[in-house]
């Protein structure tokens, strides 16, 4: 009998200690240790992406977290691809327009703005981090129009101030490119009309993301065309994941074939 309770008392203890959860195999150093991206860049990842998002109005059928979700869901690819990178988290805090008054997406409840300053500020931060930990190529992904002078510009001043050594900072603007204007161009050899491609969360803007981050699209309210002073510029009601995909393909394709030529040394 004693027996029986020590056993059932093991069992009790053991059922009782927490799940640890062993390494992840992933290339996103939040879901890291710190011993654990030590080792990564020991073994060869010496790139990191840095996803940059932003916090804005998609009118009343996408969420505001667009451009963030689909930045890390495409970085994570893009890594996987290259296979000697990993990723850091979004920088979802970017410039979106002025607050007095308003301007641009900042006319709208949700959206967060920072001075274009400041957004250097940040980046500059983050490569001299990333630096100091012992990542050679530093590479700059926007998902966002506004801000890709400024990822240019930091890249080419702390490359500059770092010529004596082997670190690069790479603003990488076949990423954006490929989606504002490829995909767009894609979709307007299948039919689709320039008033439903648009300019902002429109046809092409929505597949993407339905094809990367589902959740984030309402599609109840894409059955009926976006009312003016929505936020919209195009129409969205045919967009799928399907055609998203066509973009996502590309996008990973093209960035990486970007970064490997701009990382490759003499």
């Amino acid at each position: 009998m004693r027996t029986l309770k020590f056993l059932f008392a093991c069992a009790t203890f053991a059922t009782a200690l927490p799940v640890l959860a062993a390494a992840p195999a992933t290339v996103f150093i939040e879901q890291m240790t710190s011993p654990e991206v030590a080792a990564a860049i020991r073994g060869g990842k010496t790139t990191i992406i840095v996803p940059i998002g932003g916090t804005e109005q998609n009118g009343p059928h996408m969420a505001l977290g667009k451009h963030n979700r689909r930045v890390e869901a495409l970085s994570g690819k893009i890594a996987a691809a290259l296979g000697n990178a990993l990723v850091a988290p979004v920088i979802a805090y970017v410039p979106e327009g002025a607050l007095a008054p308003p301007t641009g997406h900042m006319r709208y409840p949700g959206t967060i703005t920072v001075p274009a300053g400041a957004y250097r500020q940040i980046l500059e931060a983050a490569a001299r981090s990333f630096k100091l930990h012992g990542f050679h190529d530093i590479v700059f992904l926007g998902d966002h129009g506004d801000y890709q002078g400024d990822n240019r510009t930091v890249a080419t001043a702390l490359s500059r101030e770092w010529a004596a050594t082997p670190v690069r900072v790479h603003a990488i603007r076949e990423y954006y490119d490929v989606s504002s204007t490829w995909f767009s161009q894609q979709l307007a050899a299948r039919g689709f009309t320039e008033a439903e491609i648009g300019r902002h969360a429109g046809l092409p803007d929505t597949a993407l993301t339905l094809a990367l981050a589902p959740d984030q699209v309402r599609g109840d309210l894409m059955r009926s065309a976006p009312p003016s002073g929505s936020g919209v510029i195009g129409d969205p009601r045919r967009a799928t994941a399907e055609l998203g995909q066509i973009g996502v393909d590309a996008i990973v394709a093209q960035t990486v074939a970007a970064i490997q030529k701009a990382t490759r040394r003499p």
